[in-house]
């Protein structure tokens, strides 16, 4: 079977998934939306480097909903958490499936007319919408939960990403949304008014929330405890400067509250040095499940020895996870769900090749 799919927004992620979709042989790519006039009307194998496809780019929404797709992936801009309900409203009332990257792991944890008005949009349009992707998605939601399958009983789960921001290409990224080089104590890194806690916590929180259900917990409240961290020195990398004693290291750190005590945590480390990290020499991602008996597990991502593209590891995990999510959300019933614990690739769905 092939599926329809149309790729929404074209930033650094949104295009190593648009190149890898194009590349599957059980997708067919109908549609792009891009946020820029510059963009607009090349084709979308052009935006990708790819052959041609004939399909056109567009930054008009409604030229999107009229498309006759599946699903729709949806890779916008970061932004205070619940900034995109309304184009993922209308695109689930035009009938297409969405699949987030950025977020909507369990939007059950936001009860209310939020997650009222986001199911009745799927009902309407026989549709459904499901969270996507590494963090959130595929280590706390899948991986860190799998892991407690060989426990006889569970205290803790605690899953660590150690993500190195010298990465990052795009300075408004980089400064604005995850709040490097802001003066250190201007901020409270808790306080939901600054703009990289109020873009990460609803998202988080909704992965302690997927974590918390498929483990069958009963959360009381979920809980941040983020530290903010300065440069040790003036520090310049490939998105800018970050001065010294400014915010050059964050730990987003989330706790799932049960009977008063802390059963899951999801931390998050971005850092431009290492002087604060739990460990010089950290891999992507630790799973520590404190339990009988417990568990430990150190991941990390890498590129095939064949491909020879600019496209990172993460990148291409990110497209791996969409395309093997594809099958899920289109089979699912209507309204909004949690991502299951596993998605894996199947050979009798297509696979890629690395270039």
């Amino acid at each position: 079977m092939t599926y329809r799919v149309v790729q929404w927004a074209t930033g650094a992620m949104g295009t190593a998934i648009l190149r890898t979709m194009l590349d599957h042989p059980g997708i067919d790519v109908v549609g792009t939306y891009v946020y820029g006039e510059a963009k607009a009307g090349r084709d979308v194998g052009d935006l990708a480097r790819r052959d041609a496809t004939g399909v056109l780019a567009t930054s008009d929404v409604d030229e999107i909903l009229a498309l006759d797709a599946d699903v729709v992936v949806h890779a916008g801009r970061i932004g205070p958490y619940g900034s995109h309900d309304d184009d993922i409203v209308a695109l689930l009332e035009s009938g297409k499936s969405v699949l987030s990257i950025n977020g909507y792991a369990d939007p059950l944890v936001h009860a209310g007319e939020r997650l009222d008005r986001l199911r009745k949009a799927a009902e309407r349009g026989g549709a459904t919408l499901m969270g996507v992707g590494l963090n959130p998605g595929f280590i706390g939601e899948q991986v860190a939960v799998l892991a407690t399958g060989v426990c006889a009983s569970v205290d803790h789960v605690e899953v660590v990403e150690m993500a190195d921001a010298r990465l990052v290409q795009d300075p408004e990224y980089l400064f604005g949304s995850l709040g490097f080089g802001a003066e250190l104590g201007a901020h409270d890194p808790n306080d939901p008014s600054w703009g990289p806690v109020g873009s990460l916590n609803g998202m988080f929180e909704e992965v302690v929330g997927a974590m918390a259900h498929h483990l069958g917990l009963e959360l009381d409240e979920i809980v941040s405890d983020h530290v903010c961290h300065p440069a040790q020195s003036d520090l310049e990398i490939a998105a800018g400067v970050i001065p010294q004693g400014t915010v050059g290291h964050t730990n987003w750190r989330w706790h799932g509250i049960v009977a008063g005590e802390r059963r899951i945590t999801m931390s998050i480390h971005w850092f431009v040095e290492t002087a604060f990290l739990p460990e010089p020499e950290p891999p992507l991602w630790r799973v520590t499940v404190t339990g009988h008996p417990g568990v430990r597990i150190a991941m990390e991502v890498e590129k095939h020895p064949d491909d020879r593209s600019r496209m990172g590891a993460e990148q291409y995990a990110v497209a791996g996870q969409v395309i093997n999510a594809v099958p899920h959300v289109v089979a699912a019933e209507p309204g909004v769900m949690i991502r299951p614990i596993a998605t894996p690739w199947r050979a009798d769905y297509g696979t890629v090749a690395p270039n």
